[in-house]
Order: structure tokens, then C-alpha cells, then sequence
């Protein structure tokens, strides 16, 4: 799979929530494009990755 833009290795089909959850993404904190598609948050638990998906995960930062 890719991972903004980079060779990323699944070892089991996951769901974007786990696989979030496991790569220390704050789900309350990301966005997330999956082959293209702005992913609703609502569907993140039930959708599931691919070897041969593009992820693209956005992080949002507070500050100024």
C-alpha cells in the first residue's frame, strides 16, 4: 500500500480505524483519502485496507 506517497507493508487486512489507532494517528486530529475519496470518519471502523490501496492521512495541528 501507499502512505502519503510512500511504500507502506500491511501484515493483515485492517480497518482504517485500527490501522490509525496502531500507527498512533489521533483519530479526533486526521483526515483520510483512500484511493482518491475523502473518507467520512462515520465509515473509518468499517472500511477496510488493501495492499494495493493509496492512504493519504492528513494531520491537524493547533497553534499560532
Amino acid at each position: 500500500m501507499k502512505l502519503n506517497g510512500k511504500d507502506f507493508t500491511l501484515n493483515a487486512s485492517l480497518s482504517l480505524t485500527a490501522f490509525l489507532e496502531e500507527n498512533g494517528y489521533k483519530l479526533t486530529r486526521v483526515a483520510a483519502e483512500l484511493n482518491g475519496e475523502i473518507i467520512p470518519k462515520s465509515v473509518y471502523s468499517e472500511t477496510m485496507l488493501k495492499d494495493t490501496d493509496v492512504l493519504e492521512v492528513v494531520t491537524f495541528m493547533g497553534g499560532g
